[in-house]
């Protein structure tokens, strides 16, 4: 089922709350420029297993709503927070992908990882975003032909071959977002760094990441590992930036046998 939880007077974001009779539950994190939709191809498998899967879309994106300010890592942690306080969760894995990865960390940080008991961070946009020069590119095509950018990020976001079908369907979950929230997450992902937090994540971390990733190199996750503690990093050798769906059988049995 689908709601609105309140975060801030104003603001309410949607929620995918799928099988909440299940067993275990997982939060996902969606991606920039996307929404919780992303996770589809989880959605499909893990709730008819036994577990709760709850879907957030961020402020700005999705069918939650899009003000005009917050879009910084702590204003994006503080509303996962009053999600998490809202529903009560307790004892769930949280689930982040690329700049949901960065959201997650952030959380993690700031809030002692409450509620947490394990982490999966899919092709984190951690510990820094995108570089200088193509956070500009990306956000001079945003403020002029955001669906022209949309497009350059579909066409770069898979290693696999994608259908024209589902390359329209991811194609329009991006333009679901509002400009003015994706030009902001790309300044977020341009200017934040995340090193200082990586060392207050104390739960046992699963890091996937695509070896083809064009978007965030396989660099990083490299180096999450090594500043995580009690991380693993399993590579996912068939995958650009969208393991969840390029290797979604492996992807949702790893999760299954991590959260256990």
């Amino acid at each position: 089922m689908g709601y609105y939880v309140t975060v801030e007077l104003g603001v309410k974001l949607y929620v995918e709350d799928i099988n909440p009779e299940g067993s275990k539950t997982i939060v996902f994190l969606h991606g920039w420029p996307l929404n919780n939709k992303q996770f589809e191809y989880q959605f499909d498998v893990l709730p008819a297993m036994g577990y709760r899967c709850i879907g957030i879309d961020w402020r700005g994106f999705g069918k939650s709503d899009k003000p005009m300010s917050g879009y910084n890592y702590n204003r994006l942690a503080d509303d996962i927070r009053t999600v998490v306080d809202v529903l009560q969760l307790d004892n769930f894995t949280l689930v982040g992908h690329s700049t949901g990865g960065a959201i997650a960390i952030r959380y993690m940080s700031r809030y002692n990882g409450y509620g947490v008991s394990k982490l999966v961070l899919a092709d984190a946009a951690a510990p820094i975003g995108f570089t200088k020069e193509t956070a500009n590119n990306f956000l001079k095509e945003t403020l002029n032909d955001r669906p022209k950018m949309m497009q350059d990020v579909t066409d770069g976001f898979f290693f696999q071959y994608i259908t024209k079908p589902f390359s329209d369907w991811f194609f329009l979950l991006g333009l679901q977002a509002a400009g003015w929230s994706t030009a902001a997450i790309i300044i977020t992902l341009r200017d934040e760094k995340l090193y200082a937090d990586l060392q207050k994540i104390l739960v046992s971390t699963l890091i996937v990441h695509g070896v083809h990733d064009k978007v965030i190199p396989f660099a990083q996750a490299q180096e999450l590992n090594q500043k995580i503690k009690n991380s693993q990093l399993v590579p996912f050798h068939y995958s650009g930036h969208g393991p969840f769906w390029e290797e979604r059988d492996k992807f949702n049995q790893l999760l299954r046998q991590f959260i256990g």
